[in-house]
């Protein structure tokens, strides 16, 4: 049976990590709290973008005199190009292991060749350690700006206007809110027509732009924009999830700690009970010996 010492040293090391996960759990709080600002103030934006070259994607695919611009065009998928974002550190509950897992799906079920670009170090590790090609792995701040990106997106761009893939897909973790965050696919090109069904697709015909100079210009110049804006986005999000994921991981292992030296602070009540009846058993067999 554990000595009292052995409980007060277990108790001990037991606070000392319920002190640590608290500390962790308000920094990760803190940081939640400017992440998810972020992502709501940027969320209407990146919507809009994206409803507006889905149905300018829609009315391309109606119309066969259409421009041709190169980010819209669908060619067949022998290569796809997979924008993987994660966390670079732990400790983040089950959010790691949901992101490298829906990877892993949609590897297995892509026909064709598969190649990722990172962004984060548990990405870059799961690529590392399943064998997959890595054509590039990006680190960015805690609080990035879209100049800490940008070269997310160009590289995208690049890859697929220059035809080396023939589609690009984003992973990522979409914050819901704090207790939630949704593993997502989102193809980003070539850029999918929106999708709509009964009077939506009366009112997508009826829609009609204005471009300046051109429709070509306009539309080489949006897209582009398009993909810097939802790369961005997208790792606004999963910072977001990240820093939710942990904070809520975190607050569960200082429960978890705190109840675990409950438990070693009753068990040392009763040891202590225990030693002090047993000395008092000890002292009254020695006085009954010495009266007999």
């Amino acid at each position: 049976m554990p000595s009292t010492k052995d409980y007060r040293d277990r108790i001990r090391s037991v606070s000392n990590t319920a002190k640590v996960t608290g500390a962790m759990q308000m920094i990760a709080a803190s940081k939640m709290n400017r992440a998810q600002n972020m992502v709501q103030a940027g969320r209407p934006y990146a919507d809009r973008i994206r409803d507006v070259l889905g149905d300018l994607a829609a009315l391309a695919a109606k119309d066969d005199d259409a421009p041709t611009v190169d980010l819209l065009q669908v060619r067949p998928v022998k290569k796809t190009l997979v924008l993987l974002v994660t966390p670079d550190r732990g400790l983040a509950g089950a959010l790691v292991g949901n992101l490298q897992r829906a990877a892993a799906e949609f590897i297995q079920e892509t026909e064709g060749e598969v190649s990722i670009v990172s962004v984060g170090r548990k990405g870059e590790r799961f690529v590392t350690r399943t064998g997959q090609e890595l054509k590039a792995s990006f680190s960015v701040p805690d609080r990035p700006t879209l100049d800490d990106t940008i070269a997310v997106g160009w590289m995208l761009v690049d890859e697929y206007s220059s035809e080396r893939v023939d589609r690009v897909v984003l992973i990522y973790a979409k914050f819901i809110n704090t207790a939630v965050q949704e593993v997502t696919a989102r193809q980003l090109l070539p850029v999918e027509p929106a999708k709509r069904g009964g009077d939506d697709v009366e009112k997508l015909e009826e829609l009609d732009y204005i471009y300046e100079p051109s429709i070509n210009d306009v539309l080489a110049s949006l897209v582009p924009r398009y993909v810097e804006t939802q790369v961005y986005h997208g790792i606004l999000e999963a910072f977001a999830s990240d820093h939710s994921a942990r904070m809520i991981a975190m607050q569960n292992a200082t429960d978890n700690a705190n109840e675990i030296v409950e438990g070693l602070t009753l068990d040392l009540n009763k040891a202590r009970q225990e030693s002090i009846t047993a000395e008092l058993l000890d002292i009254v067999g020695g006085v009954a010996a010495l009266e007999g």
